[in-house]
């Protein structure tokens, strides 16, 4: 299928026009009985999720099982999704693969773990000094963001569906202090995404790992630092115990989103009931997962900082600015190299410089006074 046709393909889709073939993994279609729900009476279907995270990250992996069990609730038991966990079919890192191959329907994954691929998927997950969850959320669904992805996930034969936020995340955890720019170069450390090309800029040796191989690299020396998500996730992974220097903030992950990439086939193929519970179910998980992490982070930090020994500190100044720098020279690199990127930069750019100049009014001078007077 050529890049066109896929992307009239997944608009086509996405606005419900859904073919009426054999279903993928289904049976015959159960008679409705006289005044039954339309959705307790469509064909039985069985789907394959491949994750990218351990079920030990309850909060992440946790929404894949969310959707799971919303979906087949919302279809009385006759659309079912078998969840997997990171290394049981595909290992963590091959996820989109997985879903791109047909191994499975659907993947639970970060977007822009997959920017070997094609650079602008990042969009979909977090860019360095971007917008924060509640700004991504109204980019992606009201501000033409989510199209604009799934033009660019086309191309691969998936459609995607924002199901997973983890609010800001920290800048990750270093055995030394890094008390200057000079003191970046040389650090090896594991980081994903478009901030592992910037962290390459500072002179730092990047590394990309899935959730269960960080910890060894970080116990045997192969890393000298790590990032995650926050202290919630950070906590479990034990990575308090190598290393005791906690760096606020993480510049490059200001607002993530976890996403559901499915295969446009096996999506097509859905009747429009099954869809809608599978949108429902992803909504669902996205309100989940933020407000989950809003109840454990600020729990699991005082545990670290004060029952752990972990020692909370700020990057620099000049280690800001230089990121900052850095990564507003990738973007635009990148733009006047690519015209699917810059047609998704210059939407992002624009939303996110309005939305920042307004966020830095009220609820800046509020959270500003407030805040530390607690």
């Amino acid at each position: 299928m050529t890049p066109m046709k896929r992307r009239e393909f997944v608009r086509k889709a996405t606005l419900g026009a859904v073919g009426t073939g054999v279903l993928a993994s289904c049976g015959s279609e159960e008679p409705q009985s006289g005044g039954g729900d339309a959705q307790a009476s469509g064909p039985r279907v069985s789907w394959r999720l491949a994750s990218s995270f351990p079920p030990s990250l309850d909060i992440l992996h946790g929404a894949a099982v969310y959707i799971a069990d919303r979906v087949e609730a919302l279809t009385d038991g006759r659309f079912t999704i078998r969840v997997f966990a990171a290394g049981e079919l595909v290992p963590a890192l091959q996820v989109m693969d997985a879903v791109e191959s047909g191994t499975v329907q659907a993947g639970y994954t970060p977007d822009y773990w997959y920017i070997g691929k094609n650079p602008t998927l990042a969009f979909g997950t977090a860019i360095p000094f971007g917008m924060t969850n509640r700004q991504r959320d109204a980019w992606l669904h009201h501000a033409g963001g989510l199209d604009l992805m799934r033009d660019v996930f086309s191309d691969f034969g998936i459609i995607t569906f924002p199901c997973g936020s983890t609010g800001p995340q920290f800048g990750g955890w270093f055995r030394k202090p890094v008390e200057s720019l000079s003191d970046m170069r040389g650090l090896r450390m594991r980081i994903p995404g478009l901030a592992g090309e910037i962290m390459a800029r500072l002179g730092v040796s990047v590394q990309v790992l899935g959730a269960a191989e960080i910890y060894p690299a970080l116990e045997r020396g192969a890393i000298d630092a790590t990032e995650w998500v926050g202290p919630y996730d950070d906590e479990k992974l034990g990575l308090h115990r190598i290393a005791k220097n906690y760096y606020i903030p993480g510049w490059w992950e200001p607002g993530v989103t976890t996403t559901l990439q499915v295969s446009l086939e096996a999506w097509n193929e859905l009747p429009p009931a099954y869809q809608e519970a599978l949108r429902a179910a992803c909504d669902g998980a996205s309100i989940q997962t933020l407000s989950r992490y809003d109840v454990e982070n600020p729990l699991a930090l005082e545990r670290l900082t004060t029952e752990e020994g972990v020692t909370l500190r700020s990057f620099s100044d000049d280690i800001m600015e230089a990121a900052w720098r850095e990564s507003t020279a990738y973007l635009e690199e990148q733009a006047a190299a690519d015209a699917q990127f810059k047609r998704v930069y210059d939407s992002w750019r624009d939303f996110r410089d309005r939305s920042f100049k307004y966020f830095h009014g009220n609820e800046f001078e509020y959270s500003r006074f407030a805040f530390p007077k607690v």
